[in-house]
């Protein structure tokens, strides 16, 4: 039985400022056989963010019998508040605790949230480890989300279950599990046998009843990144196929959904949010984003666009985005050189950038954000070199073209460290020794500091190697993640478990050999290993094609 606890005033304003100003949530006190608690594990700000996380909440409250309600990880603000007394972690919509629900399900799409699981967990007054809670009566904690479908090794201690798959296409599968589980006196027992591999329900191949529609903003509130925005997805996964990216590869296949039902989730859209903004991971290949983004105008809103490819942006399409508003334009080049390109299979010269930027400017849209990718194998300063060439001619197309406008913009570089990803082509090679990116990223922005309106961003370095760790990592990181939830610092915590995380983010996996990842024979693998030789081909300087 759960300890009686009094949940302090101060928290109970936050969660009822935060159900006030959400439309579109489920009221609490809907009756249900089956209680699930779906947690974010970041910051409400961060979790209402999520177009995901959102779907999953009304897929699991459209299944007949299942209540489900949402939890985050506090604000540093309040966590003081649930470190002391007897404050439990509760859902917003009921304020109950989360032991005292059925299920916990986790809903997790980057690496470093990972951290945060099992600081939830102790804020709910629950044993960290499965194998504590076993056979204690309390809440099955299950996760699943795009970082547990490319790698759930590191969490896997953490929980009974991890689900592999589209929450459309399992979500009444897995309910039926659930529901069979909590209907029996060993939960935990009868859900391992549902898995695939202990721990593990693959449910990739499971497909949904019907058509999925379209996902797109369930709840309506103004605390968080998009909170001025109506989203809409407009597609999933990538055709692409760029080797360090898991959307054209772990997440296929590719599909773009019909104009015609985007036009309608767009009318639904327009009466709630003036701003549409169109998601996916190739938001400018969809046949018709022209057609869309005039059909936004026309009902009288805003369209924002999540991505944009270089061979994509069309001057119609450019002309109405500088209507609409745009200020800024990001463009992905990653790599620097064309070597480096071509490499990762970018497909696009330094011509198609140029003639881009040149296409921007000349629509009145003079601040460009470009995102590049360093410490790619086979990467040399010579690369480094080429890339500042491209950045100079960018700068000087950008002057050329706004000299009509009287006004200059301004060109970020977002730089970040190549991270091997899972079921991507490039999840064999290394990073580069943290000495390296530090060398590269110092040379980069003193060389920046000489070219007029560029400035540089990069991402921090400790960051992207934990990140790096967590990608590829197996079940003996759970302790480090541990630690780190409590508060330890990253070198600390390294050096408590006996880890170097360099020699472990920088060394290339073999082949030949099952990765921790790597649950069961996957034909695909041969697609991949096939990429990444004719990638190392040119980071040799092999002559080889993309």
């Amino acid at each position: 039985m759960t300890p009686f606890f009094t949940m302090d005033w101060k928290l109970q304003q936050t969660f009822r400022s935060r159900r006030a100003q959400e439309t579109g949530a489920i009221p609490a006190g809907r009756g249900g056989n089956l209680s699930i608690c779906l947690v974010y594990p970041n910051s409400y700000y961060v979790g209402m963010s999520s177009l995901g996380f959102q779907t999953v909440y009304r897929l699991f409250n459209e299944q007949p019998g299942v209540v489900c309600e949402r939890a985050f990880l506090p604000d540093a603000k309040d966590t003081i508040y649930y470190e002391k007394g007897n404050n439990q972690l509760c859902s917003i919509e009921s304020e109950r605790p989360l032991s005292e629900f059925d299920v916990i399900a986790f809903s997790i799409s980057f690496e470093p949230d990972f951290i945060n699981l099992p600081r939830i967990l102790r804020l709910a007054g629950l044993p960290l480890l499965a194998s504590e809670r076993a056979g204690l009566g309390l809440p099955l904690v299950i996760a699943g989300g795009a970082a547990f479908s490319l790698n759930p090794e590191p969490a896997r201690p953490f929980l009974d279950a991890v689900v592999i798959g589209e929450a459309e296409a399992y979500i009444v599968t897995l309910v039926d599990m659930l529901q069979a589980c909590i209907d029996s006196q060993s939960p935990t027992q009868v859900l391992l046998q549902y898995c695939t591999i202990s721990g593990i329900l693959e449910l990739n191949s499971v497909q949904p009843a019907k058509q999925p529609r379209i996902a797109h903003t369930e709840i309506i509130c103004d605390d968080t990144e998009f909170g001025h925005m109506y989203l809409v997805e407009v597609g999933r996964g990538c055709a692409r196929g760029c080797r360090f990216c898991a959307a054209g590869f772990a997440f296929q296949p590719y599909r773009q959904y019909p104009v015609e039902q985007l036009r309608n989730e767009i009318q639904n859209g327009v009466q709630l949010r003036k701003t549409i903004g169109l998601v996916g991971a190739a938001v400018s290949d969809h046949p018709d984003i022209e057609e869309l983004c005039q059909f936004i105008i026309e009902c009288g809103g805003t369209p924002s666009l999540s991505s944009l490819r270089v061979d994509r942006l069309t001057p119609s399409l450019l002309s109405m985005l500088a209507q609409a508003g745009y200020k800024t334009i990001s463009i992905a080049p990653e790599g620097g050189s064309q070597r480096m390109r071509d490499l990762i299979r970018k497909n696009l010269t330094a011509g198609q950038i140029l003639e881009a930027v040149r296409r921007v400017a000349n629509a009145g849209i003079l601040n460009i954000k470009m995102y590049f990718i360093i410490g790619l194998p086979g990467e040399s300063f010579d690369d480094l070199y080429e890339m500042m060439e491209l950045i100079r001619d960018v700068q000087a197309t950008v002057v050329e073209e706004a000299r009509r406008y009287k006004r200059i913009g301004e060109i970020i570089l977002s730089v970040n460290p190549f991270i091997p990803k899972p079921f991507t082509p490039l999840q064999f090679a290394g990073m580069e020794p943290m000495s390296a990116l530090k060398e590269k990223v110092a040379w980069l922005e003193r060389q920046v500091r000489s070219i007029a309106n560029v400035r540089i961003k990069v991402e921090d370095l400790s960051g992207a190697y934990l990140q790096g760790l967590l990608s590829r990592g197996g079940q003996d990181l759970a302790q480090l993640l541990i630690k780190l939830s409590e508060g330890l610092s990253l070198r600390k915590g390294l050096k408590e478990c006996g880890i170097d995380i360099e020699q472990q983010v920088t060394k290339q996996l073999p082949v030949d050999q099952q990765l921790p990842w790597e649950y069961a024979p996957d034909k695909s693998r041969v697609r991949l290993v096939n990429e990444y030789m004719r990638a190392m081909r040119v980071a040799e300087n092999v002559n080889e094609t993309v």
